[in-house]
């Protein structure tokens, strides 16, 4: 792909994102896009909310689990950006017609109290630079379609990670947690959508430890010269499959002992 291509790719995401209609598979488009473009276009709609006013709260990671890589064919996380118009309180009510298709996922985020960056980023690094850690949803929404009508081709990795991996929200509960009061590859949710269990899984399901996502996460922008700053939010990875959320879904996300997270969709 060309500068021109991903700059084309971005706006028509953009234009997707405000209209609240899809646009075809971009591997569809640019069958010999790889990774690096896709970061590329990724880093085009960055620049574009920049300049439209947006600040940056975070990052997210995904695809951290196994069984997503498996399924994409694929055998590294990726990573999106977290945009301060992305942040709902707990218990909120997304307002319809926000999202074209709303998904959930249940993670542990980890809220920075120090800058974070570096090739050579170790565990104590993350566990230092962490100001606590607390239950989370992200709110996953696609801006691409997830399968082409005509030829029946799904979404490769390449239209996620070039659609901000696919991140919409983020929700995050209240309680706070010192990063080492709690095993965090044993702590768990169960997620339901009205009232009934949809999803229930593991930190451990996260790179093995929620941390070694974070220690990823800041190796790989210290390769574009980025680094994680202090007050920024991580979303660590989730440890649930997504969960749909039509209108009328309510979430109640229970992660036991280390709190709980609600999110509605009107």
């Amino acid at each position: 792909m060309t500068p021109e291509d991903h700059a084309k790719a971005a706006t028509d995401l953009l234009e997707a994102e405000k209209t609240g209609t899809q646009i075809g598979l971009l591997s569809g488009r640019h069958p010999d896009m790889g990774m690096d473009d896709a970061y590329q276009v990724q880093n085009a709609i960055y620049r574009a909310k920049l300049a439209e006013g947006r600040t940056v709260i975070g990052w997210k990671i995904g695809l951290t689990s196994k069984a997503m890589q498996y399924a994409l064919n694929i055998d590294i996380p990726d990573s999106g950006i977290l945009f301060d118009n992305m942040l709902f309180e707990t218990g909120a009510t997304v307002p319809a017609g926000r999202f074209i298709q709303p998904r959930i996922e249940a993670e542990i985020a980890f809220v920075m109290k120090a800058p974070l960056g570096g090739a050579d980023v170790t565990r104590d690094d993350v566990i230092a630079a962490t100001d606590y850690v607390c239950p989370s949803i992200e709110i996953l929404d696609t801006r691409i379609q997830r399968a082409d009508p005509e030829t029946g081709k799904t979404r490769t990795v390449y239209d996620t990670i070039s659609d901000n991996a696919a991140n919409a929200g983020i929700v995050l509960g209240s309680e706070r947690h010192a990063i080492d009061a709690h095993d965090l590859r044993w702590v768990g949710a169960l997620t339901f959508r009205n009232g009934e269990i949809e999803e229930t899984g593991l930190g451990a399901g996260v790179l093995n430890d929620p941390i070694e996502s974070v220690v990823w996460l800041a190796r790989r922008m210290a390769q574009y010269g980025q680094q994680i700053e202090a007050g920024q939010v991580i979303l660590s990875g989730s440890f649930i499959r997504p969960v749909e959320c039509p209108s009328g879904s309510d979430i109640h996300a229970d992660f036991g002992p280390f709190g709980t997270v609600d999110i509605s969709f009107e």
